[in-house]
């Protein structure tokens, strides 16, 4: 398993949360980020209808205290949404009018943007990470996919 290392990005934290499979690796994640002062998040969803994603997420950030109820964290919490799903979704953000569904796993970071002493104390961002399938609605033709955003809160 690929570690977390001292120079590492919060979006490469993102990514190794949401690709993490078994609870072993999972919990050796989780136990790295937490201890590091990093907020997390992680779910699954699947749909034909992209607003059924950023409403998933979007819900995940608020539920588990990664987003207060202040207008500047839930607008960055929007736009790392729309960065990941615009590259999950190869830049059409469009599932059910181009016929494509898609099963997700997503994991949601907040903390400082590098994972080092020097930037303790900064201030945060936010990262998404989409993880799944995603193809025509028929099993058997559909292909993983990744999309990552990060930004500033």
């Amino acid at each position: 398993m690929i570690g977390i290392h001292s120079r590492d990005g919060l979006g490469k934290i993102a990514v190794l949360l949401a690709l993490a499979e078994g609870e072993e690796e999972e919990a050796s994640i989780i136990k790295r980020i937490t201890a590091n002062g990093y907020k997390y998040t992680k779910g699954h969803v699947g749909t034909m209808d992209s607003k059924k994603i950023f409403s998933s997420i979007d819900t995940a950030g608020i539920k588990e205290g990664l987003v207060g109820n202040h207008y500047r964290e839930e607008h960055a919490l929007y736009h790392a949404i729309l960065e990941a799903v615009n590259g999950y979704c190869r830049g059409q953000v469009g599932l059910e009018s181009i016929l494509r569904s898609t099963g997700l796993t997503y994991s949601i970071v907040r903390g400082n943007l590098l994972y080092n002493e020097e930037e303790r104390g900064r201030l945060p961002w936010i990262a998404v990470c989409l993880y799944g399938k995603i193809g025509a609605p028929r099993k058997g033709f559909e292909h993983d996919a990744i999309g990552l955003g990060v930004n500033s809160i």
